[in-house]
C-alpha cells in the first residue's frame, strides 16, 4: 500500500475512533460506538499489515492469534461481578505492551551511544516508565478487585518518601539516556523501578477509591501508547492513545469530583486510607436495627406511588439485575413510578451499575444520575437500597470524622421509607459502619439480594 492510502486509511480509523467515543458518550447509543470502534480497529490492522516494514507476518497472526482467542473467550465467560477486574487486567496489559515495545526499539535503535535521536529517546523512556507503572498498578488493583490481597489501604512509614525517591530514580536514569549514554540497563533499571512504583502507588489506596484508580491507569495506558506511537511514528497510534489517555483523564476528574477528591489528592494523597479512630467515629449511629420480611415490603411497593431503586455491587454479585427489572415491571403495571437512582462510583469501576442495567434492558429515562435523583427523593415513596453502602451513607454529609466526609451521597434517608437489601450488616468496601441501616425509616430485609427481589416479586403477584 502506498504512503498517500495508508495515510488516507489511518486517517478513517480515526475518524471512527473519534466517533466511537462520541457514541460511548451515551448508554443508549453505547454498543454502536463499540462497534464503529472494532470497524476501526480492524482497518488499522489490515493497514499495518499491508507495509512493506513487516517482517514477519506469520509471528504477528500467531500472536494475535493466542491474545485475541484469549481476549475473547474472557470477554464471553467473565461475570459481570468480575468485569472491574478484567477491564484492570486488560488495561494493565496494554501498559506493559508499551514497555516491551519501547525495549524492543530502544535495543533496536541504539546500536551505539549516542546515536538515538533525543526525541525518539523521550517517547522510549515515557513509554517504559508510564506503561510499567501502568502494567504493575492494574495488576495489583486486579488483585485487590479479584480480593487475592486485601481490598484495604497497605501502608507503611515512610512510604510517600520512599515512593518520591523511586520515581526520581527513573527520571534520573531517563536523563542519562536521553544526554547520550544509551545503556541498554538503564532502560531495563527504569522499567524495573516504574514497576515497583506502580505497585506501591496502589497497595495504599482502597475502598469506594478503587474506580478512580482504574481510571487514572486508564489514562496512563493511553500516554504510554501514544508515546510509543512516536517511537514507531505511527499517527494512528499517537491519536488513539491521546484520545484514551483523554478521555481517561476527564473520566478520572469526574470520578474525583463525585468522591470529593481533587486531583491533586488522586496523584499523591495516598487515597482512600482509613484509619480505626476514623472508623469508629463514622459509626456513631444509636438506633437499632429494623428487620422486616418480603411480604411486609411488598405491602409497602405496592401501593406506593414511586419507588426508587438504588442499585450497587451486592446486586451485582448476586447478578440480581434481571429479576430487579422483572419487580420493576410488575410495580409499573400496578401504576407506580419506578426509577433507578444511579451513583457514579457505584459498584468497582465507573459505570458499573449502568452495565448490569443495560444487560436487563432496563430503559435508560429510568436511570437517574445523583443530581436528579436527589432530587426526587423528598417524593419517594420507598426507596430500595439493593447491595449499596458506602454511596448512601450519610455520615458523608453530616459527620466530619468519617473518612468519606464530602463525598456527595445519594440521600436516600430523605425518602419516606428506605428497604437496604443486605446479606448482612458487614460495612461496605470502605470497611466503614453506615448509620443509615440505625434510621427509624430505614428497614433491612437481610438476604442474598437475588433471592429477596424474588420473594419480593413474588409477594407483589400476590397481592
Amino acid at each position: 500500500m502506498g504512503a498517500d492510502a495508508t495515510r488516507l486509511a489511518y486517517l478513517v480509523t480515526i475518524v471512527t475512533f473519534i466517533l466511537a467515543l462520541r457514541f460511548l458518550s451515551s448508554p443508549a447509543h453505547a454498543r454502536r460506538g463499540n462497534q464503529i470502534g472494532a470497524v476501526g480497529m480492524l482497518l488499522a490492522i489490515v493497514v499495518t499489515f499491508s507495509q512493506k516494514s513487516v517482517l514477519s507476518y506469520w509471528e504477528i497472526a500467531a500472536g494475535m492469534v493466542v491474545g485475541g482467542g484469549f481476549g475473547a473467550v474472557a470477554a464471553r465467560k467473565v461475570k459481570m461481578t468480575a468485569m472491574p477486574q478484567m477491564v484492570a487486567l486488560f488495561n494493565g496489559v496494554g501498559g506493559g505492551a508499551a514497555a516491551l515495545i519501547s525495549l524492543a526499539e530502544f535495543h533496536r535503535m541504539a546500536p551505539a551511544a549516542g546515536s538515538l535521536p533525543r526525541d525518539i529517546s523521550i517517547s522510549i523512556i515515557l513509554s517504559a516508565l508510564i506503561g510499567s507503572v501502568s502494567f504493575s498498578g492494574s495488576m495489583i488493583a486486579f488483585a485487590k478487585l479479584q480480593e487475592l490481597i486485601q481490598g484495604r489501604p497497605i501502608t507503611y512509614p515512610g512510604q510517600k518518601a520512599v515512593n518520591g525517591l523511586v520515581f526520581a530514580s527513573c527520571l534520573a536514569a531517563g536523563a542519562v539516556i536521553v544526554a547520550g549514554h544509551e545503556a541498554q540497563w538503564l532502560l531495563w533499571a527504569i522499567i524495573a523501578a516504574a514497576s515497583l512504583f506502580g505497585i506501591m502507588f496502589v497497595l495504599p489506596i482502597g475502598g469506594a477509591d478503587m474506580p478512580v484508580v482504574i481510571s487514572l491507569l486508564n489514562a496512563f495506558t493511553g500516554l504510554a501508547a501514544a508515546a510509543t506511537g512516536f517511537e514507531l511514528q505511527n499517527t494512528v497510534l499517537i491519536v488513539a492513545g491521546m484520545l484514551v489517555g483523554a478521555s481517561g483523564t476527564l473520566l478520572t476528574l469526574m470520578m474525583g469530583k463525585a468522591m470529593n477528591r481533587s486531583i491533586t489528592n488522586v496523584l499523591f494523597g495516598a487515597f482512600g486510607q482509613v484509619s480505626a479512630g476514623a472508623a469508629s467515629t463514622a459509626a456513631g449511629g444509636t438506633g437499632a436495627v429494623r428487620p422486616t420480611t418480603a411480604d411486609d415490603v411488598a405491602v409497602m411497593l405496592a401501593y406506593a406511588q414511586k419507588v426508587a431503586i438504588v442499585p450497587g455491587y451486592g446486586m451485582a454479585v448476586a447478578q440480581a439485575q434481571h429479576d430487579v427489572r422483572t419487580l420493576a415491571d410488575l410495580l409499573e403495571s400496578r401504576g407506580v413510578e419506578v426509577t433507578y437512582a444511579i451513583h457514579p462510583v457505584a459498584g468497582r469501576m465507573p459505570g458499573h451499575m449502568n452495565v448490569l442495567l443495560a444487560e436487563a434492558n432496563v430503559p435508560y429515562p429510568a436511570l437517574k444520575e445523583m443530581d436528579e435523583a436527589n432530587a426526587e427523593f423528598p417524593r419517594t415513596d420507598v426507596s430500595l437500597v439493593i447491595g449499596a453502602n458506602d454511596v448512601v451513607n450519610p455520615d458523608a454529609r453530616s459527620n466530619s470524622g468519617s473518612p468519606i466526609y464530602g463525598m456527595p451521597i445519594l440521600n436516600v434517608d430523605q425518602s419516606k421509607a428506605v428497604v437496604v437489601l443486605k446479606r448482612s450488616m458487614n460495612p461496605g468496601f470502605a470497611g466503614i459502619d453506615n448509620p443509615l441501616f440505625l434510621e427509624p425509616n430505614t428497614m433491612m430485609l437481610f438476604g442474598d439480594a437475588k433471592e429477596s427481589v424474588g420473594k419480593l416479586t413474588a409477594a407483589v403477584k400476590a397481592l
